[in-house]
């Protein structure tokens, strides 16, 4: 019974359901869909062109983890932007330093998925089991398709809270720190925004089924990857309706007109009926209106978080207060909520990314290590059932401790070779004692040296 005596089982198979679809189980074969996902229909999930009759599933244990069978086209699609933009203008789109550091945050933000169970799968199965009014039926088109609209549109809201309040902006921004614009800063993510964006899809749980939900919030996130380039231009008609690389770079720009535009997920369809789209004109100048220059990414993630405390003291006033927390970014006594427009600096065209000396060596040394660190975290992912909890917490921390270090490393600063030297030694001794392994045996020597 949906609210009966078994409440005990019910949370664990919650749990149970939440885990097996983030770690990406083997699907039923009675889901109507197919068994595991071809390489034609990852690809086409990227685009969001997978139809009813191939994404939908009875049960979350059945719906594949889409975002992970993915990565190899995440990784053809970044060498693809990187030739065709060097075909195009003899440049590459990036730079090795931004770019380690858009890795380094997208995989701090994966970590805590190690750790504990999707909580945007949690809450909305909880809902589902105890206050569902009515319930869709898995298989219909019908709801596929009103999945489709009610995630974006949830995501349309969620978006555009993230940058009219402080504190929700406080994490969002770091998806917004990149001064490059290529499909690295897709990959940017905060640690933090996921535990507010679960909020804004649980209306949802009220009427429709959890693996239908689970199919679309995937194919949402996923659709957006492809958006972060700057080598594709105009798409034609389908700007009218679809989310396309040229409206995604208005909202990744800091020219005042591009502040707090086109905040759709797939469909652009939502900022035209609210009145916050806006096309792509001027030349856009990407990153933050105040840009925080730096690498690290633990900096990134938590310096918005210390500005908004250091205002929140010195702001007199309980009301003015809560306003720092709740008001928009720009804020400030006597203004209105969103801030003045004047105060957006001025763009002039000759801005110059964050973009310290570092020799070519140290470069080419953050790369090699930052690969090796790749290589330990994806194994930790493909390992995790099978790990202690002393030894997930000691991954996680090397982890961590190396991307610190590497950001420090790209910024020249002073104290960086010491930490590095540390950071090291720490590797050493814990791959000696077997708490480390590569997925490739052989390279276990090479990277002792």
């Amino acid at each position: 019974p949906r609210r009966g005596g078994a409440g005990g089982a019910r949370r664990r198979g919650e749990r149970s359901a939440a885990q097996g679809w983030r770690r990406g189980r083997a699907m039923g074969a009675e889901a109507g869909g197919p068994r595991d996902t071809a390489p034609g229909q990852q690809l086409r999930a990227l685009f969001y062109a997978l139809p009813p009759g191939e994404s939908s599933f009875r049960t979350v244990e059945e719906v594949p983890d889409y975002v992970e069978k993915s990565i190899p086209f995440f990784i053809t699609f970044i060498g693809l932007e990187f030739a065709v933009s060097w075909i195009q203008k003899r440049k590459l789109p990036g730079r090795i330093n931004d770019g380690i550091s858009s890795l380094s945050l997208g995989i701090l933000s994966r970590l805590p998925d190690v750790l504990f169970r999707s909580i945007e799968l949690i809450s909305y199965m909880y809902v589902w089991n105890n206050y569902r009014i009515f319930e869709l039926p898995w298989d219909s088109p019908w709801t596929w398709y009103l999945t489709l609209l009610g995630v974006d549109f949830a995501y349309y809201c969620f978006h555009r809270m993230s940058h009219e309040v402080n504190i929700l902006w406080a994490a969002h921004q770091v998806h917004h720190s990149s001064e490059d614009y290529n499909l690295f800063t897709a990959l940017r993510q905060s640690v933090l925004q996921k535990y507010t964006s679960w909020m804004f899809n649980l209306p949802m749980a009220l009427f429709i089924p959890p693996s239908v939900f689970a199919v679309h919030l995937q194919f949402n996130l996923l659709y957006q990857f492809w958006i972060h380039t700057e080598v594709i231009t105009k798409l034609g008609p389908l700007e009218w309706i679809l989310n396309t690389p040229s409206h995604h770079r208005v909202h990744h720009g800091r020219n005042p007109y591009c502040i707090d535009k086109n905040y759709g997920g797939t469909l652009i369809i939502w900022d035209r009926i609210f009145g916050t789209f806006e096309a792509e004109d001027a030349k856009v100048v990407y990153g933050l209106t105040h840009p925080v220059n730096s690498f690290d990414p633990i900096m990134l993630q938590l310096r918005p978080l210390a500005h908004i405390w250091n205002t929140f003291w010195a702001t007199p006033g309980f009301c003015n207060k809560l306003s720092v927390i709740f008001k928009g970014p720009g804020w400030g006594p006597g203004k209105p909520r969103l801030g003045l427009p004047e105060e957006i600096p001025v763009i002039t065209g000759k801005e110059v990314p964050f973009n310290p000396r570092v020799p070519g060596y140290l470069n080419g040394y953050a790369l090699v290590h930052f690969a090796v660190v790749v290589d330990l975290y994806t194994e930790l992912l493909a390992s995790t059932t099978m790990l202690s909890q002393g030894t997930l917490l000691l991954r996680i921390g090397f982890i961590i401790l190396s991307l610190a270090s590497f950001g420090l490393l790209l910024e020249n600063k002073s104290k960086a070779g010491i930490l590095e030297i540390i950071r090291c030694l720490v590797f050493i001794g814990v791959y000696q004692l077997g708490y480390f392994r590569s997925q490739f045996s052989f390279l276990g020597y090479v990277y002792e040296v």
